[in-house]
């Protein structure tokens, strides 16, 4: 009978797509594994088997299955559970989360651009179809599948493709190292004659003679694997070997010449497998004790809790205790954090109390690594402790047992493009209750949301710390009004005369500053003095941000860049003035006024890479940088012990901003980052500058009284239908013609209405109404959260059906965005 399989391709589209699978294939495949198949005209993508059966689909001509790339599936279960969930729930496709969930050296597609290795050597001899490939990329050494398929003319060229990258022979050009293959290195050992204790001493004779150099050689490979003295011969790598001994190359090519030596590669994991020193726990003090056991019995009645423990307050401590605890149980543990930043600090403390049970998984990784942690998970030793952001919620887990979501209150476990615009912390839950695992949400300034589900909401258990660790106050927080200072013009830039002796006096005393400023860049604006000119963006809808260390502006929603204009383009005058200030400015003046302070930046320009992140915190840590200038990043958890002053620069670019989180958010991000302030024996202060001295957050920050703020926040959002007593999903419709898009916007609308009523509001313009060329409207549908979500999912879908039936809006991008942050 003929065999048929379901396939999730990594394109967003709703349903799975039948292939027949040929005879030859049949014993291969089962559910979760990989396979190779056609789609549309001449494309081939890596799709993942989701069913196998003998129904032959009669609306349609069934293709085959090109090739199978996997022998075990590369997914378990319960990820396809949890994918149907994320699909269903935020409004998106299959193919969607496929794409987000593996990573790029796992799914090669017709588009893959891929280049030849120049330093490739083969171990054994190629098969036809693969010399062929390779002879192809010699001659153009960077080339797409597809174009290698037109030229060679072989059939199901993405197997050959893949054999050729598990053989290094070529790599997947994304950034050139993305794609996965085994990190090798090439050791040395004694041929099968040179073995031979007579034939070895017949060689010693002759290298004696004719070539001493080689016979050092030979004598220091002899010392280094201990291979004479009956011992367990070690491995010795062929650089170790040139390095110990000084040897040259051609000395080393001679002893292989003469049968002394063969050389061979040996597979060498990438992920780190250095066992350290393993230390064991610290001691939890009384206040942390109390809440680790209350956390304890609050998982036998509910499945997640929160945690509020004031800044500092030793959260850490009780989450490594909590994940010895499960470890012990034989379960994994999850551990997710918002920020890359973040994972840099916390991998040495869980690394010394973990060794190499702790896996790490961010997107700053090489694929390759990411492609090796993956597999790690599916083998009979995973990782028993996983530290990621948002996507490591993808990863295959076998015994799921623990998930933590540090600073659950954070925007960036939001993913805003592309679909699946999930939330981490949320999906998170699901994904516990899934495996029948217990979640801990810990924060210090919790979110509207999770703080109503702890308390009126009765859906979590709540667990607090108030005490920070060893008794340490909390900072002392001085506002500062900057509106009448800058009347006076008795500012110094950005920075107010308290600010600076304060600085200055942190600096005499060897101790370290931060200051905070929500802006990258340079200037947010350039503006022609004379006419008011200012340069836009000519994809988006927003002014370009001026960037001094490039000589250049950018627009920070497409990538746009142009030079700095000489002359205004408006009036041709020459007085083009900067406005605002971005970190880059701040570091600039920072220099400056303290010229012998050394300062450094960390914001998304100053760390593109894993490793820049790394040095910028590291340098910190250990007093090599006295001033740090930051963006949010450096409001985040980081625990540093020298700190005495905290600035920031100007509250009010938070909480002036159109959105009915910014309040919340504004409170969150001053706690955070005055929470930084004040270490071992000392209070620290934060400065506070603002304009608005009498807002009442500015005084809920100096108390830092919390429930104060969520209280007053509650009761507006109860009565202007937000959340957490309405749900909401944005709507959002993008075009390139603007007027078509408006008669959209209006029709889709009213069809809403029709359904749903006055819990559609717009369609209007968001803040930036167009972005890469396209026209963007939204639509905003609040839903009472006790109707019933899937019901309110179901008539969306509908009503989008109907709108692209109509042939006028057939080129309608319609997409959803359910829980907005």
């Amino acid at each position: 009978m003929e065999k048929f399989v379901d396939v999730i391709l990594p394109l967003p589209l709703q349903a799975s797509f039948t292939y027949a699978l040929p005879p030859e294939m049949d014993g291969q495949v089962q559910i979760g594994c990989r396979v190779v198949v056609s789609f549309g005209r001449k494309k081939f993508y890596t799709g993942i088997v989701r069913n196998v059966h003998y129904l032959k689909p009669q609306e349609y001509e069934v293709k085959e299955v090109s090739a199978v790339l996997d022998e075990h599936p590369i997914l378990v279960p319960l990820q396809f559970r949890f994918w149907e969930w994320l699909a269903d729930y935020y409004l998106c496709t299959q193919g969607d989360v496929y794409k987000a969930a593996l990573p790029s050296g796992l799914k090669l597609e017709s588009e893959t651009v891929v280049e030849y290795n120049p330093d490739f050597e083969a171990a054994e001899p190629l098969s036809e179809r693969e010399q062929k490939v390779l002879d192809l990329l010699a001659v153009e050494p960077e080339q797409t599948v597809t174009r290698l398929e037109k030229e060679s003319g072989l059939k199901n060229i993405l197997a050959v493709v893949k054999s050729l990258l598990e053989k290094d022979a070529l790599f997947v050009k994304e950034e050139l190292k993305r794609t996965y293959k085994p990190k090798t290195e090439t050791r040395v050992r004694l041929t099968e004659a040179a073995r031979n204790e007579r034939r070895l001493h017949f060689f010693f004779d002759e290298l004696q003679r004719r070539a001493p150099k080689q016979l050092d050689l030979l004598m220091k490979y002899i010392e280094l694997s201990g291979c004479l003295g009956g011992r367990e011969v070690r491995e010795v790598s062929k650089a170790e070997l040139l390095k110990r001994s000084g040897a040259t190359p051609a000395v080393f090519s001679g002893l292989v010449d003469k049968g002394v030596f063969e050389v061979y590669q040996q597979e060498v994991g990438r992920l780190e497998t250095v066992s350290q020193a393993v230390m064991s726990l610290n001691e939890l003090n009384v206040h942390q004790q109390r809440a680790f056991d209350e956390i304890r019995a609050s998982f036998r009645v509910k499945n997640v809790c929160l945690l509020h423990g004031v800044t500092s307050s030793g959260k850490t401590e009780i989450y490594i205790h909590l994940i010895d605890e499960a470890v012990r149980q034989g379960k994994q543990v999850l551990y997710l954090l918002p920020e890359i930043a973040l994972t840099t600090q916390i991998t040495e403390r869980l690394k010394r109390v973990f060794g190499s049970r702790l896996g790490i998984y961010h997107s700053k990784f090489p694929d390759a690594e990411r492609v090796e942690v993956w597999q790690k998970q599916l083998s009979h030793e995973p990782y028993d402790i996983i530290l990621g952001v948002r996507s490591s919620l993808f990863l295959p887990f076998q015994r799921l047992g623990l998930v933590i979501v540090d600073e659950e209150h954070e925007n960036t476990y939001k993913q805003q493009d592309p679909a699946p615009r999930y939330h981490a912390r949320n999906a998170a839950i699901v994904l516990a209750s899934m495996c029948g695992a217990k979640t801990l949400l810990g924060t210090a300034t919790p979110s509207v949301e999770s703080w109503y589900n702890a308390t009126e909401g009765g859906k979590y258990a709540l667990v607090e710390l108030k005490e920070r660790y060893k008794e340490i106050q909390l900072p002392e927080i001085i506002p500062v009004d900057i509106k009448e200072l800058q009347r006076k013009k008795r500012m110094n830039g950005p920075f107010s005369p308290l600010l600076l002796q304060y600085v200055r006096e942190a600096l005499e005393q060897k101790e370290q500053v931060i200051l905070f400023q929500n802006r990258r860049g340079f200037a947010p604006m350039i503006e022609c003095h004379t006419c008011g000119w200012m340069p836009k963006c000519k994809n988006c809808d927003v002014s370009l941000t001026y960037h001094k260390g490039l000589n250049q502006l950018t627009c920070h929603y497409c990538g746009y860049t142009q030079p700095v204009p000489r002359q205004c383009p408006a009036c041709e005058g020459v007085d083009l003035r900067n406005r605002g200030f971005g970190t880059e400015k701040i570091e600039d003046d920072v220099k400056a006024i303290f010229p012998e302070a050394r300062v450094a930046r960390m914001d998304l320009d100053t760390t593109r890479t894993r490793a820049a992140y790394e040095r910028i915190i590291h340098d910190f840590q250990q007093g090599r940088t006295d001033i740090l200038i930051g963006t949010q990043m450096v409001s985040k958890g980081l625990d540093f012990d020298h700190v005495s002053v905290v600035g920031i620069l100007n509250a009010d670019s938070m909480m002036n901003y159109p959105d009915f989180r910014a309040y919340e958010r504004a409170f969150q991000l001053m706690a955070q980052v005055a929470g930084r302030a004040g270490r071992k024996n000392k209070r620290g202060r934060v400065v506070l500058q603002t304009k608005s001295i009498d807002h009442p957050i500015i005084s809920q920050v100096m108390h830092n009284d919390f429930e104060g703020m969520v209280a007053g926040q509650l009761a507006e959002r109860q009565l202007f239908r937000y959340p957490p007593y309405y749900r909401l999903v944005y709507v959002y419709l993008k075009h390139r013609n603007e007027q078509l898009l408006d008669v959209m916007a209006q029709t889709m609308a009213a069809k809403l209405r029709a359904v749903f009523g006055a819990r559609v509001l717009g369609p209007d313009k968001p803040p930036v109404a167009r972005i890469q060329t396209l026209f963007i409207r939204k639509i905003v549908l609040k839903i009472e959260t006790n109707a019933p979500m899937a019901r309110a999912r179901q008539l969306l879908v509908q009503v989008q059906q109907e709108m692209v039936a109509e042939d006028r809006f057939k080129s309608l991008i319609v997409y959803y965005d359910v829980d907005p942050m």
